[in-house]
């Protein structure tokens, strides 16, 4: 039976990175968020969408992402809705991830709200990535061209560092990538997984 890693993080923090690390490790990696804009994509999900939001999000049947996230971020009962259609979608599409990896030992899920979606129970093992707070605003400020205000009120949405971190197994400091990579290396030994399996 394939054990699940959780891997998740603040906005900021540098999941990816960390999730990167593992990927180098021969572990796989399922990038729920990624996989959410794809499902995003899908029929059914538009429909409920559109349902949901509205037909303004739309521009030439493409969804304007930004947009959505405008409204979902500055309102905890529209990104409930959001969470709502995609969340269950996410589900199944990992399911099917899963079975295409059924021979490794372990793979990885990353996600931002892992607690906050109640994810991390289905998991054996929850790791949390953290940064220290300017560190995470600079990071995200910088790749989504946005606002320190912006970055802030998506902090806000989120659970605190403290709050994971008191449900996690482990914890990687990312604000050193050469101490962060000896940490999951220090992990994969701890849980005995071993590195580069085919």
């Amino acid at each position: 039976m394939t054990k699940i890693i959780g891997l998740t993080g603040g906005i900021g923090s540098g999941k990816s990175t960390i999730a990167g690390f593992f990927t180098e490790m021969g572990i796989p990696v399922y990038i729920a968020d990624d996989q959410a804009k794809k499902v995003m994509q899908s029929e059914n999900i538009v429909q409920q969408i559109k349902a949901t939001f509205g037909n303004t999000l739309f521009e030439n049947e493409i969804l304007n992402r930004a947009k959505l996230a405008e409204i979902v971020f500055n309102n905890t009962n529209k990104l409930a809705a959001l969470n709502a259609i995609v969340h269950p979608a996410v589900k199944e599409d990992f399911k099917l991830w899963l079975q295409e990896h059924k021979n490794y030992q372990y793979v990885v899920y990353e996600a931002a709200i892992l607690f906050e979606s109640g994810r991390y129970k289905d998991f054996d093992v929850i790791i949390t990535v953290t940064a220290p707070e300017e560190t995470r605003i600079e990071r995200v400020i910088k790749r989504d061209n946005t606002t320190r205000e912006q970055v802030l009120s998506r902090m806000k949405m989120q659970w605190n560092d403290e709050k994971r971190i008191s449900l996690s197994n482990f914890v990687i400091n990312n604000s050193n990538l050469k101490i962060a990579r000896e940490e999951v290396v220090k992990i994969l030994k701890i849980l005995n997984i071993k590195q580069n399996q085919s």
